[in-house]
Formats: structure tokens, sequence, C-alpha cells
């Protein structure tokens, strides 16, 4: 099988595997794992915050984030097609009791006037807006980069109102790689930031949530109330530092293979890439094959492909580190034939 569901499937690297054989350890609840530690401060240099907190996932990090940033009640303002919104099953309201006050996006470029005009004035009718959300990469626009630039714009109008930014950077290694930008022309603007180690860069577990020192010590409190106060955590923090590291640079490749896939698919009569394919993924609409999504998936897996619905009549292709050039042509050769 040319498995192309997500960038979530790589498996670690045998570097990795070896550092997580050999990492340090200690208790990181207690603060004493000196490879946890290791990572969080590496982490925290990068993207240009005082500190950092290693998480079990993107969504635990995103999660953190409303709950140490917001209160019951509050409402806080994200693109309606944002992670936050459409995959994490509804838990900034199950745990955080907050309601969203969702914008509509290009491909998680928010208007900033729409912005602007979202967040609520100070009268006893309304919930307090105490946060705003950017996702950068936008999944669902299909990888789109958000520039710095435009996240200046609405860190801007944040800051006039006094609210916070989170962003949920699970791809934003992609992002700066395909603008060949440091993490810090992204995170400047932002209050807080989540990245995932485990999507691209081949980590076999774990994000980063960073942001100022206080922010961190309330956080790392409510990682405890989730679950997610790990003990030798280390042995994942081996392969996060590995991560960090080595994977960055090589994301390049995965962009490439996305657009010759994107290239090599568009060949097909009556299938059409519907995304700019900024960086590893390819949004497909199959609607003049005259199949939904789900016959179309069965079908390429039937050829030795795995892909996923990305709505009634969308396919979503991911490229990763575990495929090769060779992998790529072959996927678009067995796409094209159907």
């Amino acid at each position: 099988m040319i498995d192309l569901r997500s960038d979530t499937i790589t498996r670690p690297t045998q570097k990795m595997r070896e550092a997580m054989y050999k990492a340090e350890v200690g208790d990181d609840v207690y603060g004493e794992d000196p490879t946890i530690n290791q990572l969080e401060t590496l982490a925290a240099e990068m993207l240009g915050k005082e500190a950092a907190l290693f998480v079990t996932s993107g969504t635990q990090g995103n999660q953190i984030a409303v709950l140490t940033h917001c209160r019951q009640g509050d409402e806080i303002i994200l693109d309606e097609d944002s992670h936050i919104v459409y995959y994490e099953g509804g838990a900034i309201s199950a745990f955080a009791g907050v309601q969203p006050r969702t914008i509509k996006s290009n491909a998680g470029m928010i208007d900033p006037e729409k912005l602007r005009l979202a967040i609520r004035t100070n009268d006893i009718h309304f919930p307090d807006t105490t946060l705003i959300c950017l996702e950068n990469t936008h999944n669902r626009g299909g990888g789109a980069v958000i520039p710095p630039s435009h996240m200046k714009e609405l860190f801007a109008i944040a800051q006039e109102h006094n609210v916070p930014i989170h962003l949920d950077g699970a791809r934003l290694f992609n992002a700066a790689v395909a603008l060949g930008e440091p993490l810090t022309a992204f995170t400047q603007y932002t209050t807080t930031v989540q990245v995932c180690l485990s999507k691209g860069l081949g980590a076999p577990v774990g994000s980063i949530l960073a942001g100022s020192k206080e922010f961190i010590d309330k956080a790392r409190k409510w990682r405890k109330r989730l679950g997610g106060g790990l003990r030798q955590a280390g042995i994942l923090g081996a392969a996060g530092l590995i991560a960090l590291t080595e994977m960055i640079d090589r994301l390049a490749v995965d962009h490439d293979h996305a657009k010759r896939l994107a290239e090599g698919i568009s060949k097909h009569p009556l299938l059409e890439v519907v995304n700019s394919v900024d960086t590893n993924i390819v949004l497909v609409d199959i609607t003049r094959t005259g199949k939904d999504s789900a016959q179309f998936i069965e079908e390429l897996k039937e050829v030795g492909i795995l892909a996923v619905g990305f709505g009634p009549t969308t396919v979503r292709f991911t490229t990763h580190y575990d495929l090769s050039s060779e992998q790529i042509e072959q996927a678009i050769d067995k796409v094209v034939s159907l």
C-alpha cells in the first residue's frame, strides 16, 4: 500500500529509536526528566517564547491553551473550518465551557475587518471575547500557508482589544519551510503556539505548547488535570529532539512530492486539484466521476493507495517522509488509471 492518508502515519526513524533507547530520564511531573527539559528549552528558543511544555498531542495542546486563557462562559473566535472546531470533538465546550464564534475564512486567511467586528463589546448581554485562535498551515484549506504579513494584521487588531492569539501550528514547520522563513517570523504575532512533533517531523508522540513563563506554569497544571502529567517521558522527548534538530529542512521534499502528485493527478480528465498545494496536502474534487468520496477511496484501496475523504466529493492526499519519489510516481499512475 502507498499510504497517503496523513503525515501522522510516519514511523520514527532509526536514529529516533536509538535515541529513545538511550534517553536519560527522570520524573517529568517533578520536573526531573533531563531529556524533556532539554526539549522544552530548545522548542521555546526556536519558537521565540519564554517557556514550552511537552504535551501528548496537538489536540491536548490546543485544549490546554483554551483552558489556560479562558474562563467558563467566555467566547473564542476561530475560523469555521479550523481544526479546533472541526476535529477536536467539541472539546472547547466540553472541557473549558467556552463557546466558539466562527468566521468563514479563505483557506485560513481571516478577513481582518471580520475579525474586528466579531470581537465583542463590553455589554452584559454578550460573552467576553477572551481568545482568538488561528491555524497555520490550514488543514481544511489543503495545507495553505498563512503568511506572517497577514498574521501581523490580525495580531494588531487583537492587541487593540487586549485579546490574546493562540496559534494551532500543528504544521507550522511546513509553513516556515514553504516560505523559507524562521518559525519566529510567524510566532512573533502570537501569544501562545502549539506545534506537532508527530506529523511531518516523524516523532511517534507529542506536541509542544509555548508561551510566556507565567502562561506555561498555569498550563502545566491544566496538563496534569487532563491526565497528561507523564513520568519518564524522556523516552518520547528524545525522538522529539531529533525531530526538531534533523527533520525540519527535509519537509521541502514532501512539498515537492505533493506538487508532483498534484501535477500528475491533474492529467486525469475527471479529477480536479482544488487547492494551491502550498505544502504537503493535495485536495482533489471527484465530482465529475459521478462517485462520492467513499466509493472513490475504496477504488483507490483496490489498486494499492490509501487516502481520506474530505467531504462528499473531495479526497485528500498527504505526502510525508515515509514516501519515496518512486512511490509518488506509482501513485500517480494508479490514480490516473482509474
